[in-house]
């Protein structure tokens, strides 16, 4: 080691035993053909010479180097037959590191190789002491006493004339490589740190960084004592292309010793991995006809090794294809890119819709012997284009067609097309290019048959036109593609006949329109209302007839359409409106079947003076005194102008007392006043005659009667209450009689209705007391009476009762007794009867009772109502007539007939009477 050299000396050294593992699984495997690395590395100086050798490589062909060649991508280096390589100039390297490729190859087979040459810059502080530095050149060369074998020093050390010295600048330490994918043993030996410090006092080493003491943990280890750095498992450069560590020098009391040195770890790639396609099936499509060169569609297949290196470099070809026609190789493939396109004419939809496309994708650019492959299938769809025009099946179509018909089909064009159906280029749209100058047809294209329908759209008439003869061309939607022509059988004639059906007459002038003066006599002809018949070649006849008049005024001819008045026609009817009346009429024909149209006449009457003018108002009041006020009158005509005002009005000279008292003033046209003349009319009612008189020509003139009631008024001119009374012809003894009356009758209506109220309380009080010829049923009355009046009281009363069920019946409750019985004790209850139906159920009547006797505020305080049960279907109880007298022998019950018709019933039982 030289004087110049750096007091520190970091010694990097790839592991011996890394070696010897590598060399003895290569004497292991099996011959292959290669160089013996993948990647070789060199330390270099930064200025290097022409023809200086700088590293060896070293490549086997199993059979001898003889025939092997060597080149490289690089004009600045070559390689020697025995695979050294030298810089063909003498050139200064402009960066940290210098990379290209070597290629083996053999002459005889073709077959080539690749390497990855990296050379590496180490900067010195000295010279090497074979190279001169050129003039205007500085060449830094390796120290001229370097480490031992596979060792740099990145912390050089320097000497002076007054010892060692440290350089504030490091060395840059090259990067170490380590391939992937390494079979062990693990841990395998990378470098080894060392200080030249460790020769005076311990130094501990360590590293830091990602693959460390940082996430991936463990990936690198050294040994704190000796330096040696070793890798701990296999490594992945899909995982991690890199390491970036620091190494520390440190005393055993953990002083720096050094300043810290960066280690670049590079994982050198392997083919490790196969390209994956993105997608597994890819979708594309291409224009049938489309000419060679098309692009179809691209597909991309991914290497996760490194794209650099010939590892992840992805070629394309297309396998297979399906089907084969019309040629085996329809389409190819841009092997870089992906990009697949057609290489033969002669696409067909028609006859291939569809191909199948396996694409193979492999690394090492392609290289089936040491690449990697993987398949994807292309699916091309054949998309269609318009070249095949559309044709009619037939060159004529015929059809018929009643006249006056619209919307009907009359005939369905069928046509043929090739092309995809329901698409653009499928599509038919028919046209109709001669034979219908008016537009009666249209051709209408069914969505689902595609035919064309030819449809009426304007009515057509058989004694016009009897035949049609059209002319229809067909076409798509799409226009034909390019060099397509359309086809003769692109156009067919289709022939319609028109049917002749009875029309209906129609009269050619409706609505028509006559002016006529109104009151024109009966009988009066007016005009002709004539119909015409369509079929004029049918021989037929037309009957008139009226449809609608609603005064019933006219008449017409039920063969020629005359129209005469049947009555006074008159223009202030409730059937004119506006001045016209309107009448409608009906013409039939005799075909089959019969048919018929109608006609309107509408009469425009012309007013004249037939209507005298009524005074209005009909009715009036005034004061007895003149002067107070005036009554304005005027006059309603139901003609028109100018046979209606100005009016004249006027009193008649007879009676002459009209004159006398009344007085008429002109106001305008239309009104006027009447007052009283005189200066007193006593009150009452007064029928003032007046005469109206219009200005028509002739004029008419009206007597007409107002109904005047002169009342006394007060100041503002108003009658009063009594005077409107008196005017109205009443006097105050007759006005005094209506009064009483009116009182009286108001009086009678208060005492009817006081005793309604009376005799509907009473009903309600004695609803028990009704008439027994009323009664049906047979009753048991209740007499307030104890002991005595009867003769034989020595009644088995056992028979009414029903012992079995006494034992369960509750006690009556307290207050509830009748007169004669003691209100001590309880009475016993009896059991309710069953709910039977039964037409004479007496249980309602009894109870009705009970309520009247309860709600009686007259009643004693021990009145109660006794219950007794029924005998016939359904009763609980015994028959009555088991009830026996306790003495021997026969009773007289005669007696009985004289104590009056309550008792009748009785005696009709016991005595034997017979019925009034």
């Amino acid at each position: 080691m030289t004087a110049g050299a750096g007091v520190l000396l970091l010694l990097l050294s790839l592991s011996g035993a890394l070696r010897a593992h590598n060399e003895d699984l290569t004497t292991r495997e099996t011959c292959k053909a290669g160089f013996s690395e993948d990647d070789y590395t060199a330390l270099i100086s930064q200025n290097i010479l022409e023809g200086e050798k700088l590293l060896q490589v070293k490549f086997s062909s199993c059979v001898g180097t003889k025939g092997t060649q060597y080149e490289t991508n690089s004009v600045d280096f070559k390689v020697g037959s025995d695979g050294t390589v030298f810089a063909t100039r003498e050139l200064q390297v402009p960066s940290e590191q210098v990379a290209f490729t070597v290629t083996a190859w053999d002459s005889q087979t073709a077959e080539r190789w690749d390497a990855v040459v990296r050379l590496l810059v180490a900067q010195t502080s000295s010279l090497h002491s074979g190279h001169k530095p050129q003039k205007g050149k500085k060449i830094v060369a390796l120290d001229p006493s370097p480490p031992p074998k596979d060792t740099l020093l990145p912390w050089p050390r320097h000497q002076n004339a007054d010892g060692l010295r440290r350089r504030k600048r490091d060395w840059v330490i090259p990067p170490i490589n380590v391939p992937e994918n390494s079979r062990g043993p693990f841990p395998q030996q990378l470098v080894r740190i060392r200080s030249d410090k460790d020769n005076d006092i311990p130094i501990r080493y360590s590293v830091t960084g990602v693959g460390a003491d940082q996430p991936p943990m463990e990936v690198f280890s050294i040994d704190s004592m000796s330096g040696r750095m070793y890798v701990t498992r296999p490594m992945d450069r899909e995982e991690h292309a890199s390491y970036h560590l620091r190494a520390h020098a440190v005393d055993m009391n953990g002083n720096k010793v050094e300043n810290p040195i960066d280690l670049y770890i590079y994982v050198i790639d392997m083919n490790d991995n196969r390209p994956e396609f993105i997608n597994q099936v890819y979708n594309g499509s291409v224009d049938e006809g489309s000419k060679p060169g098309t692009y179809v569609m691209t597909v991309t297949a991914n290497d996760a090794d490194d794209s650099t290196t010939a590892n992840g470099m992805v070629r394309y070809r297309i396998v297979t294809q399906t089907p084969q026609s019309p040629s085996q190789n329809m389409f190819t493939i841009n092997s870089e890119t992906g990009d697949i396109v057609t290489v033969a004419a002669g696409l067909d939809r028609e006859k291939v819709q569809q191909y199948t496309v396996i694409v193979q994708a492999t690394d090492m650019e392609g290289n089936l012997n040491y690449g990697l492959s993987n398949t994807a299938t292309a699916i091309i769809t054949v998309t269609d284009v318009n070249d095949n025009p559309p044709e009619f099946t037939a060159s004529t179509f015929a059809g018929e067609v009643p006249e006056n018909r619209v919307e009907t089909v009359v005939a369905n064009l069928t046509v043929m097309d090739r092309d995809q159906p329901h698409s653009p280029n499928w599509n038919a749209v028919y046209r109709i290019i001669s034979g219908d100058p008016s537009g009666h047809f249209s051709v209408r294209t069914d969505p689902v048959t595609n035919e064309g329908m030819v449809t009426v759209v304007k009515a057509v008439d058989y004694e016009l036109n009897r035949a049609f003869m059209l002319t229809v061309m067909v076409s798509n939607q799409a226009p034909l593609a390019s060099g397509i022509q359309m086809s003769f059988q692109s156009t067919a004639g289709v022939t319609i006949s028109v049917m002749d059906i009875n029309e209906a007459p129609y009269f050619p002038s409706n609505h028509k329109l006559i002016r006529l003066e109104e009151g024109v006599p009966p009988g009066t002809v007016l005009t002709t209302f004539s119909a015409v018949d369509p079929d004029r070649f049918m021989q037929q006849a037309v009957r008139y007839s009226k449809l609608s008049d609603p005064a019933n005024w006219l008449h017409i001819n039920t063969t020629n359409g005359q129209i005469t008045t049947a009555a006074v026609l008159d223009r202030e009817s409730l059937y004119t409106k506006n001045n016209v009346y309107e009448a409608t009429f009906l013409a039939a024909d005799n075909g089959i079947p019969p048919a018929s149209g109608t006609g309107t006449l509408q009469i425009y009457l012309i007013d004249i003076n037939d209507n005298a003018p009524e005074l209005l108002p009909k009715e009036a009041q005034i004061c007895e005194k003149p002067n107070l006020n005036a009554i304005n009158i005027t006059a309603a005509d139901a003609d028109v102008d100018p046979n209606i005002g100005p009016y004249v009005f006027e009193l008649p000279f007879v009676p002459a007392a009209v004159r006398k008292n009344w007085t008429i003033t002109r106001l305008n046209g239309d009104y006027a006043q009447l007052s009283l003349r005189i200066l007193y009319l006593e009150a009452g009612m007064y029928d003032v005659p007046i005469i109206v008189t219009d200005s028509g020509n002739p004029p008419l003139s009206n007597t007409s009667i107002i109904k005047v009631k002169v009342c006394p008024c007060d100041d503002n001119g108003d009658c009063t209450t009594i005077g409107a009374v008196a005017a109205a012809g009443l006097g105050t003894g007759a006005i005094v009689a209506i009064l009483i009356c009116i009182l009286i009758l108001l009086t009678m209506v208060l005492l009817f209705v006081m005793w309604m109220k009376r005799r509907e309380k009473e009903r309600h009080t004695k609803q028990l007391l009704i008439d027994p010829e009323d009664d049906v049923r047979d009753n048991i009355l209740k007499y307030d009476e104890e002991g005595g009046g009867e003769e034989d009281q020595d009644y088995d009363l056992s028979q009414l009762q029903q012992p079995e069920a006494m034992g369960h019946v509750p006690s009556k409750a307290p207050g509830v007794r009748r007169v004669d019985e003691r209100p001590v004790g309880a009475e016993p209850q009896y059991p309710v009867r069953p709910m039977v139906p039964h037409p004479g159920d007496i249980g309602d009547f009894i109870n009705e009772g009970l309520r009247a006797a309860d709600n009686d505020p007259t009643a004693p305080p021990y009145d109660s109502l006794l219950v007794f049960d029924y005998e016939g279907s359904g009763s609980t109880a015994g028959s009555v007539s088991s009830l026996n007298s306790s003495s021997s022998g026969d009773q007289d019950y005669d007696y009985l007939n004289d104590w009056g018709p309550r008792f009748k019933k009785l005696a009709d039982m016991y005595g034997g009477g017979e019925e009034d």
